[in-house]
């Protein structure tokens, strides 16, 4: 190899000059702003090749460079030692517990007059930037996943209406196989976010020890260069599986640039070659982008002539922690404050706990079929989903002592005994009770009602009814009221459907 020079062909030929003229090495070096050990050696060298100043004419520093620097018998570009596979160290080098220690005793073991332990690493190191960006960073293999969106979308055109809708393309690289795994997904929402981990985890058929993805909103919920706070549901999917998160630091490109060099490879491979394609459903995209996957994962490799799935199985694979036995299922964590009605609200249904918790904090986890509940940790209520029906899902458990006792009626109970009665008490039942938000609020009206029509004759009963709906009176008190002062004696002028028309209903109705 050419030895290192420390000057440039301008000063070495200024040096000449000096020494010529019979200046000393100790001021040279002072005029030129060099150590005077350089001098010395530059200054040898010139003496083995000849040279003195003036120098020829027709010496271009190209040759002048030659002459003073090049090793004769040597031929430039050649190594003087044998030199081990180098593609192969790299390739080890991702193994758990082989370091460059490690490599260099084995490559002296068998060529005990190779290179020293310094020259050996810098050898390493020089073919290692010769690699790709995304092959040329040290990853131990099973450490990392780098997870990320790709910001080129894929088309997919509604086959009924023609529409074009958009989808994300989500890219993971595995660190040290460079191992790929990508899919569409409709948007980078929580669910669609944390669903792609999910199937990603399958297609490794494992687990690394730490997930690094970029500062996205569905995983991270404030991005800070040294405590970053994760969105809770991805916490918990990141807990059922094992894995660690370390999200990339913010303005830090290069936390992330393993990923970055498989989402531009995954947009050549993926996108440019799907690019005249028409998708009608997103499966139809995905069974495209499992194809391009696998040309991207059984491509060979540029100076390491293997491919990254032949990585993945050798080096990759078997240390990867085993998948837990059950799929993680996407849970949507929220903080709730109990009602003073001690239900808890989630997408317009309410789902109770116990009574003694009104106004306390709880954290709701909703799936796709339960509602649970938990206050300090602890679970307290577990629900069905509900989806429609009636709006509050009670469990009787829930209730003080003063409600169970009326666990057993329900609206339609009370609807059946009013038209038992006629129907403008009918009527006035059905009012009461849609005019509360919860109709348990109603119940003990609807019982007062009961008891001050229990002795009353039909005709009566039905008039008070009549008179109360006219006017809007929905409450015990106002019931009791008119039959006292004998109001409902005055005749009734309106139909019952036209009275509750009339009647301001501002709760929702809870008779289907």
């Amino acid at each position: 190899m050419p030895a290192k020079r420390k000057l440039t062909m301008r000063q070495l030929r200024q040096m000449l000059r000096l020494a010529r003229d019979g200046t000393s090495s100790r001021e040279i070096a002072r005029v030129l702003g060099v150590a005077r050990s350089t001098v010395q050696e530059n200054l040898r060298r010139a003496m083995g090749a000849g040279l003195s100043w003036p120098l020829p004419g027709e010496l271009t520093d190209d040759a002048l460079e030659q002459r003073l620097f090049d090793r004769a018998g040597v031929k430039q570009g050649t190594r003087r030692r044998p030199e081990p596979n180098w593609a192969e160290l790299v390739i080890d080098l991702k193994k758990p517990g082989v370091t460059m220690m490690v490599l260099w005793e084995e490559y002296r073991a068998t060529q005990p007059d190779g290179y020293g332990y310094s020259r050996f690493c810098e050898l390493f190191r020089s073919f290692e930037r010769r690699l790709s960006p995304s092959m040329r960073q040290d990853h131990v293999a099973g450490d990392k996943v780098f997870v990320d969106y790709s910001g080129k979308k894929i088309a997919i055109v509604d086959p009924h209406t023609g529409e074009i809708r958009a989808a994300e393309i989500f890219v993971a690289v595995l660190g040290a196989s460079n191992f790929t795994y990508a899919e569409a997904t409709w948007t980078q929402s929580l669910p669609d976010w944390i669903g792609a981990h999910v199937r990603m985890f399958r297609f490794f058929g494992g687990v690394p020890r730490l997930v690094v993805p970029d500062n996205l909103k569905s995983g991270v919920h404030k991005a800070s260069f040294y405590d970053p706070e994760l969105n809770r549901s991805y916490g918990m999917m990141a807990s059922h599986y094992g894995v660690g998160v370390l999200p990339a630091r913010p303005r830090r490109p290069k936390d992330k640039s393993k990923v970055e060099n498989g989402v531009r490879f995954a947009q050549t491979c993926i996108l440019g070659r799907l690019r005249r394609e028409t998708f009608f459903s997103l499966a139809d995209a995905n069974v495209a982008i499992a194809g391009a996957l696998d040309r991207i994962n059984d491509h060979v490799v540029r100076r390491l002539g293997v491919t990254r799935r032949h990585l993945f199985e050798t080096i990759e694979r078997r240390v990867l922690a085993p998948l837990p036995g059950d799929e993680y299922e996407f849970a949507e964590w929220r903080l709730a404050r109990v009602g003073v009605d001690y239900h808890v609200e989630y997408d317009g249904f309410f789902y109770s706990v116990p009574h003694g918790l009104i106004r306390a904090q709880v954290d709701l986890r909703a799936t796709s079929r339960t509602i649970e509940l938990f206050h300090r940790g602890q679970r307290v209520a577990l629900h069905q989903r509900r989806y429609g029906g009636r709006r509050h899902g009670t469990d009787p458990d829930h209730m003080p002592s003063s409600h169970r006792r009326y666990a057993d009626w329900t609206p339609d109970r009370f609807r059946r005994w009013a038209a038992s009665v006629g129907p403008n008490t009918e009527a006035l039942v059905t009012a009461i009770l849609a005019h509360r938000p919860h109709p348990e609020q109603g119940f003990r009206t609807c019982l007062g009602v009961l008891r001050l029509f229990r002795d009353l004759e039909v005709t009566r009963a039905e008039a008070v009814s009549a008179r109360s709906l006219r006017i809007g009176a929905l409450t015990y008190k106002s019931i009791a009221s008119i039959l006292a002062n004998r109001l409902g004696r005055q005749p009734a002028t309106a139909e019952p459907e036209a009275v509750i028309d009339h009647v301001n209903l501002r709760g929702p109705s809870y008779f289907h």
